[in-house]
Protein backbone atom coordinates (compact mmCIF):
# COMPACT_ATOMS: atom_id res chain seq x y z
CA UNK A 1 0.00 0.00 0.00
CA UNK A 2 1.30 3.55 -1.06
CA UNK A 3 2.77 5.13 2.66
CA UNK A 4 3.54 9.37 2.22
CA UNK A 5 7.05 9.58 4.06
CA UNK A 6 7.33 12.53 6.28
CA UNK A 7 10.83 13.14 7.78
CA UNK A 8 10.52 15.47 10.48
CA UNK A 9 13.41 18.51 11.13
CA UNK A 10 14.62 20.20 14.25
CA UNK A 11 12.38 23.01 13.57
CA UNK A 12 9.32 21.45 12.70
CA UNK A 13 6.56 21.81 15.19
CA UNK A 14 2.45 20.79 15.52
CA UNK A 15 1.64 23.40 12.86
CA UNK A 16 4.38 23.05 10.38
CA UNK A 17 4.09 18.70 10.28
CA UNK A 18 0.44 19.10 9.83
CA UNK A 19 0.77 21.43 6.78
CA UNK A 20 3.15 18.81 5.17
CA UNK A 21 0.86 16.15 6.31
CA UNK A 22 -2.51 17.71 4.01
CA UNK A 23 -0.11 17.63 0.66
CA UNK A 24 -0.33 13.63 1.39
CA UNK A 25 -2.69 11.79 -1.13
CA UNK A 26 -1.70 8.42 0.07
CA UNK A 27 -3.82 6.10 2.53
CA UNK A 28 -0.31 5.89 4.78
CA UNK A 29 1.45 8.55 6.76
CA UNK A 30 4.67 7.72 7.79
CA UNK A 31 6.26 10.10 10.24
CA UNK A 32 9.86 9.61 10.18
CA UNK A 33 12.07 11.33 13.32
CA UNK A 34 15.17 12.48 13.60
CA UNK A 35 17.88 11.16 15.72
CA UNK A 36 17.10 14.67 18.14
CA UNK A 37 13.88 15.06 20.28
CA UNK A 38 11.91 17.74 18.63
CA UNK A 39 9.13 19.85 19.95
CA UNK A 40 6.28 17.62 19.41
CA UNK A 41 4.19 16.34 22.60
CA UNK A 42 1.86 13.80 23.14
CA UNK A 43 -0.82 15.68 22.56
CA UNK A 44 0.81 16.93 19.75
CA UNK A 45 0.81 13.21 18.29
CA UNK A 46 -2.95 12.89 19.29
CA UNK A 47 -4.10 16.09 17.34
CA UNK A 48 -1.67 14.69 14.44
CA UNK A 49 -3.65 11.05 14.54
CA UNK A 50 -6.99 12.91 14.14
CA UNK A 51 -5.75 14.62 11.37
CA UNK A 52 -4.31 12.10 9.87
CA UNK A 53 -7.88 10.56 10.28
CA UNK A 54 -9.67 13.61 9.22
CA UNK A 55 -8.00 12.97 5.48
CA UNK A 56 -8.43 9.22 5.11
CA UNK A 57 -5.07 8.39 6.12
CA UNK A 58 -3.74 5.80 9.01
CA UNK A 59 -0.79 7.50 10.91
CA UNK A 60 2.65 6.08 11.48
CA UNK A 61 5.98 7.10 13.14
CA UNK A 62 9.77 6.20 12.39
CA UNK A 63 11.31 6.76 16.03
CA UNK A 64 13.75 5.28 18.18
CA UNK A 65 13.38 7.47 21.31
CA UNK A 66 11.58 4.65 23.63
CA UNK A 67 9.55 7.52 25.47
CA UNK A 68 7.94 8.76 22.01
CA UNK A 69 7.60 5.18 21.11
CA UNK A 70 5.63 4.53 24.60
CA UNK A 71 3.31 7.79 24.03
CA UNK A 72 2.79 6.94 20.34
CA UNK A 73 1.76 2.96 21.57
CA UNK A 74 -0.79 4.30 24.29
CA UNK A 75 -2.11 6.35 21.53
CA UNK A 76 -2.39 3.12 19.19
CA UNK A 77 0.13 4.62 16.68
CA UNK A 78 1.80 2.02 14.87
CA UNK A 79 5.73 2.64 16.04
CA UNK A 80 8.66 1.08 13.85
CA UNK A 81 12.57 1.49 13.60
CA UNK A 82 13.28 1.92 10.09
CA UNK A 83 11.23 2.99 6.88
CA UNK A 84 12.59 -0.38 5.25
CA UNK A 85 10.61 -1.78 8.36
CA UNK A 86 7.40 -0.17 7.69
CA UNK A 87 7.17 -0.80 3.90
CA UNK A 88 7.70 -4.57 5.33
CA UNK A 89 5.72 -5.70 8.05
CA UNK A 90 2.34 -5.02 7.93
CA UNK A 91 0.32 -2.57 9.49
CA UNK A 92 -2.27 -3.65 12.05
CA UNK A 93 -6.38 -3.53 10.66
CA UNK A 94 -7.74 -2.23 13.90
CA UNK A 95 -5.78 0.87 12.43
CA UNK A 96 -7.06 0.90 9.24
CA UNK A 97 -9.72 3.59 8.77
CA UNK A 98 -13.48 1.59 8.28
CA UNK A 99 -16.48 2.59 6.62
CA UNK A 100 -18.67 4.59 8.76
CA UNK A 101 -22.05 3.93 8.50
CA UNK A 102 -24.34 6.36 7.34
CA UNK A 103 -27.23 7.92 9.68
CA UNK A 104 -30.33 8.42 7.95
CA UNK A 105 -32.75 11.79 9.32
CA UNK A 106 -35.42 9.78 11.71
CA UNK A 107 -38.88 10.70 9.99
CA UNK A 108 -40.74 11.72 13.30
CA UNK A 109 -38.57 14.54 14.18
CA UNK A 110 -42.32 16.81 13.44
CA UNK A 111 -44.35 14.58 15.56
CA UNK A 112 -41.86 14.97 18.72
CA UNK A 113 -41.96 18.59 18.39
CA UNK A 114 -45.33 18.61 18.43
CA UNK A 115 -45.70 16.57 21.41
CA UNK A 116 -43.28 18.91 23.50
CA UNK A 117 -44.96 21.68 22.85
CA UNK A 118 -46.77 23.18 25.68
CA UNK A 119 -50.24 23.28 25.09
CA UNK A 120 -51.80 27.10 25.28
CA UNK A 121 -54.22 28.21 27.91
CA UNK A 122 -57.62 29.32 26.56
CA UNK A 123 -57.89 32.78 28.77
CA UNK A 124 -54.88 33.44 26.17
CA UNK A 125 -56.50 33.63 23.11
CA UNK A 126 -59.34 35.28 24.25
CA UNK A 127 -60.18 38.60 22.41
CA UNK A 128 -60.07 41.21 25.22
CA UNK A 129 -57.08 39.77 26.63
CA UNK A 130 -55.40 40.26 23.28
CA UNK A 131 -56.96 43.51 22.98
CA UNK A 132 -55.97 44.34 26.67
CA UNK A 133 -52.04 43.58 25.94
CA UNK A 134 -52.09 45.50 23.13
CA UNK A 135 -53.20 48.60 24.59
CA UNK A 136 -50.54 47.90 27.47
CA UNK A 137 -48.20 47.70 25.39
CA UNK A 138 -48.98 51.06 22.87
CA UNK A 139 -49.36 53.00 26.69
CA UNK A 140 -46.10 51.76 27.58
CA UNK A 141 -44.48 53.52 24.61
CA UNK A 142 -46.50 56.55 25.23
CA UNK A 143 -45.68 56.79 28.81
CA UNK A 144 -42.14 55.99 27.68
CA UNK A 145 -41.95 58.99 24.61
CA UNK A 146 -43.69 61.17 27.52
CA UNK A 147 -41.06 60.89 29.25
CA UNK A 148 -38.14 61.31 27.15
CA UNK A 149 -39.07 63.04 23.95
CA UNK A 150 -40.13 66.49 25.23
CA UNK A 151 -37.72 69.74 25.66
CA UNK A 152 -37.47 72.70 27.17
CA UNK A 153 -35.66 75.44 26.42
CA UNK A 154 -35.74 78.94 28.95
CA UNK A 155 -34.72 82.27 28.86
CA UNK A 156 -34.59 84.17 31.32
CA UNK A 157 -32.84 87.72 31.98
CA UNK A 158 -31.41 88.02 35.27
CA UNK A 159 -31.72 91.74 37.47
CA UNK A 160 -28.63 93.54 36.14
CA UNK A 161 -27.15 96.51 37.43
CA UNK A 162 -23.96 98.91 36.57
CA UNK A 163 -20.66 98.64 38.39
CA UNK A 164 -18.26 101.95 39.00
CA UNK A 165 -15.65 102.74 40.15
CA UNK A 166 -13.02 105.15 40.24
CA UNK A 167 -9.50 104.71 40.34
CA UNK A 168 -6.44 106.75 40.50
CA UNK A 169 -3.80 105.30 38.48
CA UNK A 170 -0.10 105.82 39.10
CA UNK A 171 1.80 104.62 36.03
CA UNK A 172 5.98 104.27 37.32
CA UNK A 173 8.67 103.13 34.72
CA UNK A 174 10.74 101.34 38.42
CA UNK A 175 7.95 98.77 38.52
CA UNK A 176 6.86 95.39 36.96
CA UNK A 177 3.94 94.03 38.35
CA UNK A 178 0.21 95.37 38.85
CA UNK A 179 -0.73 96.40 42.48
CA UNK A 180 -4.53 97.01 43.70
CA UNK A 181 -3.11 99.89 45.51
CA UNK A 182 -3.39 101.99 41.85
CA UNK A 183 0.54 101.36 40.77
CA UNK A 184 0.97 99.70 37.40
CA UNK A 185 4.23 99.64 34.96
CA UNK A 186 5.07 102.13 33.02
CA UNK A 187 6.91 100.72 29.41
CA UNK A 188 8.33 103.08 26.60
CA UNK A 189 8.19 102.24 23.00
CA UNK A 190 10.37 104.26 20.19
CA UNK A 191 10.02 105.05 16.71
CA UNK A 192 11.90 106.13 13.96
CA UNK A 193 10.49 108.88 11.43
CA UNK A 194 11.55 110.82 8.79
CA UNK A 195 10.71 113.98 6.56
CA UNK A 196 11.02 116.69 5.16
CA UNK A 197 10.01 120.53 4.63
CA UNK A 198 10.23 123.48 2.46
CA UNK A 199 10.03 127.20 2.68
CA UNK A 200 10.91 130.16 0.75
CA UNK A 201 13.96 132.12 1.59
CA UNK A 202 13.84 135.84 2.74
CA UNK A 203 17.30 136.86 2.68
CA UNK A 204 20.03 137.97 -0.08
CA UNK A 205 23.50 136.71 -0.99
CA UNK A 206 25.88 137.94 -3.69
CA UNK A 207 26.93 135.33 -6.39
CA UNK A 208 29.92 136.03 -8.31
CA UNK A 209 29.64 137.11 -11.49
CA UNK A 210 32.70 138.15 -13.47
CA UNK A 211 36.94 138.09 -12.44
CA UNK A 212 39.15 140.57 -11.76
CA UNK A 213 41.88 141.21 -13.59
CA UNK A 214 45.05 143.03 -13.42
CA UNK A 215 48.86 142.81 -14.57
CA UNK A 216 52.11 141.19 -12.68
CA UNK A 217 55.77 141.93 -12.82
CA UNK A 218 57.91 139.47 -12.75
CA UNK A 219 62.03 139.72 -11.22
CA UNK A 220 64.96 137.59 -12.42
CA UNK A 221 66.72 136.82 -9.61
CA UNK A 222 69.07 134.41 -11.63
CA UNK A 223 71.42 134.78 -14.25
CA UNK A 224 69.68 132.38 -16.35
CA UNK A 225 67.15 132.96 -19.04
CA UNK A 226 63.53 132.01 -17.54
CA UNK A 227 59.64 130.40 -18.80
CA UNK A 228 56.96 131.51 -16.71
CA UNK A 229 54.33 129.19 -17.72
CA UNK A 230 50.27 129.86 -18.63
CA UNK A 231 48.52 128.95 -15.58
CA UNK A 232 51.24 129.81 -12.68
CA UNK A 233 49.66 130.75 -9.63
CA UNK A 234 49.61 133.83 -7.49
CA UNK A 235 48.66 134.21 -4.42
CA UNK A 236 47.86 137.75 -2.85
CA UNK A 237 48.33 139.16 0.77
CA UNK A 238 45.81 139.26 3.39
CA UNK A 239 43.20 136.72 4.40
CA UNK A 240 42.22 134.61 3.04
CA UNK A 241 44.55 135.55 0.16
CA UNK A 242 43.34 135.95 -3.49
CA UNK A 243 44.77 133.55 -5.96
CA UNK A 244 45.90 134.68 -9.41
CA UNK A 245 46.77 132.51 -12.79
CA UNK A 246 48.78 133.82 -15.66
CA UNK A 247 46.68 134.15 -18.85
CA UNK A 248 49.94 133.90 -20.91
CA UNK A 249 53.52 132.65 -21.02
CA UNK A 250 56.20 134.88 -19.63
CA UNK A 251 59.77 134.90 -20.66
CA UNK A 252 62.78 136.27 -18.68
CA UNK A 253 65.92 137.18 -20.03
CA UNK A 254 69.13 136.04 -17.89
CA UNK A 255 69.97 139.08 -15.57
CA UNK A 256 69.40 139.93 -11.82
CA UNK A 257 67.36 143.20 -13.43
CA UNK A 258 65.21 141.59 -16.31
CA UNK A 259 61.64 142.08 -15.53
CA UNK A 260 58.54 141.13 -17.74
CA UNK A 261 54.72 142.35 -17.19
CA UNK A 262 52.11 139.17 -17.88
CA UNK A 263 47.99 139.69 -17.64
CA UNK A 264 47.10 137.90 -14.97
CA UNK A 265 43.54 137.19 -13.51
CA UNK A 266 41.62 136.11 -10.51
CA UNK A 267 41.05 132.12 -10.23
CA UNK A 268 37.58 132.69 -8.95
CA UNK A 269 34.92 135.21 -9.61
CA UNK A 270 33.36 137.92 -7.46
CA UNK A 271 34.22 141.29 -6.43
CA UNK A 272 36.49 139.62 -3.95
CA UNK A 273 39.21 139.18 -5.74
CA UNK A 274 39.59 143.18 -6.37
CA UNK A 275 43.35 143.80 -4.30
CA UNK A 276 45.42 147.10 -4.19
CA UNK A 277 48.75 147.62 -6.16
CA UNK A 278 51.27 146.10 -4.35
CA UNK A 279 49.58 143.08 -2.64
CA UNK A 280 50.02 139.73 -5.38
CA UNK A 281 53.63 139.30 -3.94
CA UNK A 282 53.73 135.18 -3.45
CA UNK A 283 54.51 132.27 -6.40
CA UNK A 284 53.28 128.78 -5.91
CA UNK A 285 55.77 125.81 -6.72
CA UNK A 286 59.61 126.18 -7.43
CA UNK A 287 59.04 128.73 -9.23
CA UNK A 288 59.03 131.50 -6.50
CA UNK A 289 62.43 130.25 -5.46
CA UNK A 290 63.95 131.80 -8.81
CA UNK A 291 61.90 135.09 -9.60
CA UNK A 292 59.45 137.87 -7.68
CA UNK A 293 56.55 139.09 -8.30
CA UNK A 294 54.31 142.47 -7.80
CA UNK A 295 51.58 143.98 -9.33
CA UNK A 296 52.28 148.04 -9.97
CA UNK A 297 48.02 148.41 -10.39
CA UNK A 298 45.63 147.26 -8.78
CA UNK A 299 43.36 144.06 -10.24
CA UNK A 300 39.98 145.02 -10.72
CA UNK A 301 36.54 144.19 -12.37
CA UNK A 302 35.84 141.60 -10.18
CA UNK A 303 31.86 142.16 -9.57
CA UNK A 304 28.51 140.41 -8.13
CA UNK A 305 24.86 140.30 -8.21
CA UNK A 306 22.75 139.85 -5.40
CA UNK A 307 19.93 136.61 -5.34
CA UNK A 308 17.32 135.43 -3.18
CA UNK A 309 19.03 132.70 -0.60
CA UNK A 310 17.88 131.68 3.39
CA UNK A 311 18.93 133.59 6.13
CA UNK A 312 19.72 131.66 9.73
CA UNK A 313 16.00 132.63 10.96
CA UNK A 314 14.45 130.74 7.93
CA UNK A 315 16.56 127.63 8.70
CA UNK A 316 15.29 127.46 11.93
CA UNK A 317 11.71 128.18 11.60
CA UNK A 318 11.72 125.68 8.72
CA UNK A 319 13.11 123.66 11.38
CA UNK A 320 10.62 124.01 13.86
CA UNK A 321 8.14 123.65 11.60
CA UNK A 322 9.22 120.46 10.82
CA UNK A 323 10.03 119.28 13.83
CA UNK A 324 6.33 119.83 14.78
CA UNK A 325 5.03 117.73 12.13
CA UNK A 326 7.55 114.81 13.08
CA UNK A 327 6.18 114.88 16.46
CA UNK A 328 2.75 114.62 15.14
CA UNK A 329 4.01 111.68 12.73
CA UNK A 330 5.87 110.16 15.59
CA UNK A 331 2.75 110.17 18.21
CA UNK A 332 0.06 108.46 15.07
CA UNK A 333 2.59 105.83 14.67
CA UNK A 334 3.74 104.94 18.37
CA UNK A 335 -0.46 104.72 18.58
CA UNK A 336 -0.82 102.22 15.43
CA UNK A 337 2.22 99.88 17.10
CA UNK A 338 0.44 99.69 20.40
CA UNK A 339 -2.77 97.02 21.29
CA UNK A 340 -6.26 98.35 21.85
CA UNK A 341 -6.21 99.57 25.35
CA UNK A 342 -2.81 100.73 25.85
CA UNK A 343 -2.81 104.20 26.84
CA UNK A 344 -0.28 106.14 24.93
CA UNK A 345 1.58 109.21 27.53
CA UNK A 346 1.75 111.88 24.86
CA UNK A 347 3.63 114.40 26.80
CA UNK A 348 6.65 112.10 27.47
CA UNK A 349 7.38 112.11 23.72
CA UNK A 350 11.02 113.15 23.73
CA UNK A 351 13.63 113.32 21.06
CA UNK A 352 15.84 110.29 21.50
CA UNK A 353 18.81 111.55 18.22
CA UNK A 354 18.76 112.87 15.34
CA UNK A 355 19.69 110.27 12.50
CA UNK A 356 20.05 112.44 9.54
CA UNK A 357 19.32 116.44 9.07
CA UNK A 358 20.28 118.09 5.88
CA UNK A 359 19.69 121.32 3.93
CA UNK A 360 19.47 122.27 0.58
CA UNK A 361 20.71 125.10 -0.80
CA UNK A 362 23.00 124.76 2.97
CA UNK A 363 23.29 128.26 4.53
CA UNK A 364 25.15 131.05 2.75
CA UNK A 365 24.29 129.46 -0.98
CA UNK A 366 21.49 131.15 -3.32
CA UNK A 367 18.58 129.86 -3.77
CA UNK A 368 14.78 130.92 -3.89
CA UNK A 369 13.74 127.87 -2.04
CA UNK A 370 15.33 125.86 0.98
CA UNK A 371 14.36 122.04 1.38
CA UNK A 372 15.27 120.62 5.06
CA UNK A 373 15.28 116.39 5.52
CA UNK A 374 15.48 115.15 8.90
CA UNK A 375 15.44 111.48 9.95
CA UNK A 376 14.82 111.06 14.09
CA UNK A 377 14.54 108.76 16.76
CA UNK A 378 11.53 109.61 19.39
CA UNK A 379 10.08 107.94 22.45
CA UNK A 380 7.74 107.65 24.69
CA UNK A 381 5.69 106.12 27.76
CA UNK A 382 2.21 104.35 28.09
CA UNK A 383 0.33 102.06 29.84
CA UNK A 384 -0.04 98.49 28.89
CA UNK A 385 -4.05 97.97 28.51
CA UNK A 386 -3.46 94.27 30.21
CA UNK A 387 -1.69 95.98 33.19
CA UNK A 388 -5.30 98.55 33.37
CA UNK A 389 -7.77 95.54 32.75
CA UNK A 390 -6.15 93.59 35.81
CA UNK A 391 -6.10 96.52 38.25
CA UNK A 392 -9.70 97.57 37.38
CA UNK A 393 -10.72 93.73 37.89
CA UNK A 394 -9.40 93.80 40.99
CA UNK A 395 -10.58 96.47 42.14
CA UNK A 396 -13.98 95.47 41.20
CA UNK A 397 -14.22 91.92 42.22
CA UNK A 398 -13.03 93.14 45.65
CA UNK A 399 -16.18 95.78 45.47
CA UNK A 400 -18.64 93.34 43.94
CA UNK A 401 -22.54 93.16 45.64
CA UNK A 402 -22.92 90.03 46.93
CA UNK A 403 -25.18 87.38 45.13
CA UNK A 404 -24.20 89.42 41.70
CA UNK A 405 -21.33 88.27 39.27
CA UNK A 406 -19.96 90.11 36.33
CA UNK A 407 -21.30 89.53 32.99
CA UNK A 408 -18.48 88.83 30.16
CA UNK A 409 -18.60 92.55 28.57
CA UNK A 410 -15.57 94.02 28.43
CA UNK A 411 -14.46 96.64 31.14
CA UNK A 412 -15.17 100.28 29.83
CA UNK A 413 -12.69 103.30 30.77
CA UNK A 414 -13.45 106.87 31.05
CA UNK A 415 -10.29 109.49 32.09
CA UNK A 416 -10.99 111.98 34.29
CA UNK A 417 -8.60 115.13 33.88
CA UNK A 418 -5.24 115.28 32.23
CA UNK A 419 -2.36 112.40 32.40
CA UNK A 420 0.58 114.53 34.27
CA UNK A 421 4.16 113.05 34.10
CA UNK A 422 6.70 114.40 36.86
CA UNK A 423 10.35 114.55 36.49
CA UNK A 424 11.15 110.67 37.57
CA UNK A 425 8.62 109.98 34.79
CA UNK A 426 5.81 108.83 36.63
CA UNK A 427 2.27 109.46 35.22
CA UNK A 428 -0.62 110.27 37.20
CA UNK A 429 -4.22 110.69 36.30
CA UNK A 430 -7.67 109.10 37.89
CA UNK A 431 -9.86 107.26 35.60
CA UNK A 432 -13.77 105.88 36.03
CA UNK A 433 -13.89 102.31 35.34
CA UNK A 434 -17.36 100.24 35.24
CA UNK A 435 -18.73 97.26 33.84
CA UNK A 436 -22.36 95.07 33.98
CA UNK A 437 -23.23 92.78 36.91
CA UNK A 438 -25.90 90.56 36.61
CA UNK A 439 -27.60 88.16 39.60
CA UNK A 440 -26.07 85.29 39.92
CA UNK A 441 -28.83 81.78 39.05
CA UNK A 442 -28.37 78.55 40.13
CA UNK A 443 -29.53 76.39 37.18
CA UNK A 444 -29.92 73.64 40.01
CA UNK A 445 -32.62 75.52 41.81
CA UNK A 446 -34.41 77.11 38.53
CA UNK A 447 -35.32 72.68 37.03
CA UNK A 448 -37.09 72.13 40.08
CA UNK A 449 -39.53 74.77 39.70
CA UNK A 450 -40.65 73.82 36.28
CA UNK A 451 -40.29 69.76 36.32
CA UNK A 452 -43.69 68.83 34.72
CA UNK A 453 -45.33 71.90 34.75
CA UNK A 454 -47.78 73.73 31.97
CA UNK A 455 -45.98 76.78 30.56
CA UNK A 456 -48.22 79.25 32.67
CA UNK A 457 -47.44 78.03 35.81
CA UNK A 458 -43.97 77.03 35.09
CA UNK A 459 -43.38 81.00 34.17
CA UNK A 460 -45.53 82.09 37.30
CA UNK A 461 -42.77 80.06 39.26
CA UNK A 462 -39.62 81.44 37.72
CA UNK A 463 -41.38 85.18 38.37
CA UNK A 464 -42.39 84.77 42.04
CA UNK A 465 -38.82 82.50 42.47
CA UNK A 466 -36.55 84.58 41.09
CA UNK A 467 -35.13 88.40 40.51
CA UNK A 468 -35.82 88.39 36.92
CA UNK A 469 -35.84 91.69 34.75
CA UNK A 470 -38.06 90.50 31.98
CA UNK A 471 -40.80 87.84 31.49
CA UNK A 472 -38.75 84.35 31.03
CA UNK A 473 -39.57 82.84 27.60
CA UNK A 474 -40.07 79.00 27.67
CA UNK A 475 -39.92 77.19 24.25
CA UNK A 476 -40.81 73.52 23.83
CA UNK A 477 -39.92 70.82 21.31
CA UNK A 478 -42.78 69.91 20.32
CA UNK A 479 -44.26 72.87 20.28
CA UNK A 480 -47.90 71.33 20.93
CA UNK A 481 -46.84 69.24 24.12
CA UNK A 482 -48.56 70.97 27.33
CA UNK A 483 -45.83 70.39 29.87
CA UNK A 484 -42.45 70.75 30.77
CA UNK A 485 -40.31 67.28 30.71
CA UNK A 486 -39.84 65.12 33.91
CA UNK A 487 -36.47 64.34 33.33
CA UNK A 488 -33.78 67.63 33.88
CA UNK A 489 -31.21 66.53 31.29
CA UNK A 490 -34.31 67.82 29.05
CA UNK A 491 -34.57 71.26 30.48
CA UNK A 492 -31.96 73.62 29.02
CA UNK A 493 -31.29 77.27 30.97
CA UNK A 494 -29.80 80.44 28.59
CA UNK A 495 -29.62 83.95 30.37
CA UNK A 496 -29.66 87.24 28.54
Amino acid sequence: MKTQLIPLELHDDLISVRDRMSWAKTPRILLVWPKERIALRSLDLKILQRHATSLGAQLGVVVRHRGIRREAQALGIPVFNSTGDAQRSPWPERYLQGKRERRWPRQDLQMMRRQARAGEGAWQSHPVMRIGAFASGVLAVLAMAALFIPRAQIIITPERDLQTVTLPVQADPSLSAVFITGNIPSRTVSVTVEGSQEALGTGKVPVPQAKAKGVATFRNLTEEAISIPVGTVLTSTGLPGVRFLTMETGELAGGLKSTVDVPVEAESAGASGNVEAGTILAIEGNLGLLITVTNAEPATGGSDRMTDAATEADLARLREELLVKLEAQALKEMEATLTTGDQLFSDTLKMEQILDESYDPPLGQPGREVKLSMQIEFSASYALGQDLTELASTVLNASLPEGFVATQASLEFEPLGPRLTDEDGITRWSVRVSRQIERQLDTGKIIPLVQGRSMALATAHLKDNLDLTDTPQIWLTPNWWPWLPLIPFNITVETR
